[in-house]
This record gives C-alpha cells, structure tokens and sequence, in this order.
C-alpha cells in the first residue's frame, strides 16, 4: 500500500483530471516496455517483462497428460502467480498469498476464458497429441519480481512473450494401439513444435480515478482507484475475457465505453509487443549462431 500525504494525492489526482499524470504521461499512455525471453533455459519457453518500475518473469513447463473426459479434444493449462515478499512488503505472508491466488484467477479469465475454456484466448485444441487420450498440459508460472502498479497487465505481456518463445518437443504416435489402449508416444529430443501464439490476447486494464480512467496504471495511482476493468482483447480485436476489482460499481454505458477504448489500446499494445517479442528472439538466435 502507497502511503501519500494529502498533498500528493491532490496533486496526482489533479493531474489526471488535466490529462498530465505525475510520470508526464497523459490518461492513455504506456511506461516504456521491455522484454527478454529464454531467460529460464530448464523451461520450454519463458520470459521477462518489465513495464516502468513493474518487472515480472513467466515460466512454460510442458508435460504430457491425459485430457478431461468432459474436454477430450483439449490439452490443459495451469496459471500460477508468486507475489515475492522482495518486491513488496504487504505481499509478506497472507496479503501475498491472497494477491496470488486473485491475479491467477484473473489471468485464467482474461486468457482461458475462466473454468469453461469458452472464448479462451490459448487454443486448448492445439495441445491436443491424441484426442481422448493424450494431450501436452502446460504449467505456467509467473513471479512477480518488482512492483509498481499495472501487474496483471504486466503478468499477460509476459505470459504471451513466455509462450511465444515455447518450444514443445514433437511427438510420434504408435499406430499399432487399439481404440481401447493407452499409444505408445515417442518424445522427439531434436525436433520442435513452435507455441503459436497469433490468438493470444493482450490484456488492458482501465482503472478509474475520479472521474477518469487511465491505463497503465502506477501503485500511486491505484492508491487512488475507485474500480478497475481488465479486458483481455485479441489480435482481431475479439473479447476473450472480462474482470473487474474495487467496489464501486459501474454503469454499463461506462463499461461499453471502457471496451471500445481497451479494444484501441490493444492494437497499440500488441505491436508494441510484436516488436519486443521479435527482437528479444532474434537476439537469441544470434547468441546461438555465435
């Protein structure tokens, strides 16, 4: 929690009314972004993304598993979040665990749809090896290392940078099992499948101070938020995922208009992205050639 003495808060909210946050940016702008993949080599795929003073790490582990027998032509995935105690001290203990456990459930929202898979913006039938019997179940871990505000935005950036940078092994299929048995699987150690990510959404969080929103928001700025609306919106423009913190309740009007904002940002958000996450792989692949 942000401690500020009432002077400070008149002055940030004041600036926001007049579209000149205390950071000079106006209500619409992003802190600069960066990101880093293949930052965890033990995993598949991983990453690092720092907004401004926000900086997260996602990790992707890929098993085989056995799909659901309500779901059986769809692989699985798992969100976890660890709030470290280093970057803030309120995530010390419970206040942690309990930031965890909603930002988890936030992400699986905004990219999986929630429980259902409905509208999820990670294609669960693409992690499919054989349908009813085998499927790749991926376990995503995300740390947050530093914080200052926005960190389920922050957390989506990496999350998609992570998958981005996902290589799942190839598996080959013995044609000789029945209907009735489990396939032999032969896990390839040289070949790999890229992670397609073109459907994986990026998530906007619009949070309301005052009479205004503002996206991208910092922890002195949330000090001050009355709600807060993350949109998860796709490469098409689709929305995949809808939740909301704070309280105070919204208008649906002002819940139509927050989308089609999210909706503008994203494209700007996803290039932004595109270009971090393309050139952070090029660096790699010319670490590797040297």
């Amino acid at each position: 929690m942000v401690g500020l003495s009432l002077g400070e808060k008149h002055f940030i909210k004041g600036g926001i009314d007049q579209n000149i946050r205390s950071d000079g940016r106006k209500r619409d702008y992003y802190r600069p972004i960066f990101v880093e993949t293949g930052v965890i080599p033990q995993a598949n795929g991983s990453a690092r993304v720092r907004m401004g003073a926000t900086e997260v790490i996602a990790s992707v582990k890929a098993e085989l598993g056995k799909p659901s027998a309500l779901h059986p032509d769809k692989g699985k995935v798992a969100i976890f979040v660890d709030c470290s105690a280093v970057a803030e001290p309120t995530f010390e203990g419970r206040g942690g665990e309990e930031l965890s456990a909603e930002l988890s459930v936030a992400l699986e929202r905004c990219l999986l749809g929630g429980t259902s898979g409905t509208g999820a913006g990670i294609d669960l039938t693409s992690l499919i090896v054989a349908e009813g019997k085998i499927c790749w179940d991926l376990y995503i871990d995300s740390l947050v290392i530093s914080s200052d505000g926005n960190l389920l935005d922050a957390l989506g950036a990496s999350i998609k940078a992570a998958l981005a940078n996902t290589a799942i092994p190839k598996v080959n299929i013995s044609a000789a099992a029945s209907a009735d048995e489990q396939p032999e699987v032969d896990i390839s150690d040289e070949e790999f499948l890229q992670f397609d990510t073109s459907a994986v959404p990026v998530i906007i969080t619009l949070t309301q101070v005052g009479r205004h929103y503002i996206v991208d928001a910092t922890s002195e700025e949330e000090s001050h938020m009355s709600s807060a609306v993350s949109i998860s919106v796709n490469r098409k423009g689709h929305i995949c995922g809808l939740t909301k913190r704070g309280g105070e309740g919204l208008d649906p009007s002002v819940v139509s208009d927050m989308i089609s904002v999210a909706q503008h940002l994203s494209e700007l958000l996803m290039s932004r992205l595109d270009s971090e996450i393309s050139a952070a792989e090029a660096e790699i692949g010319d670490d590797e050639e040297s």
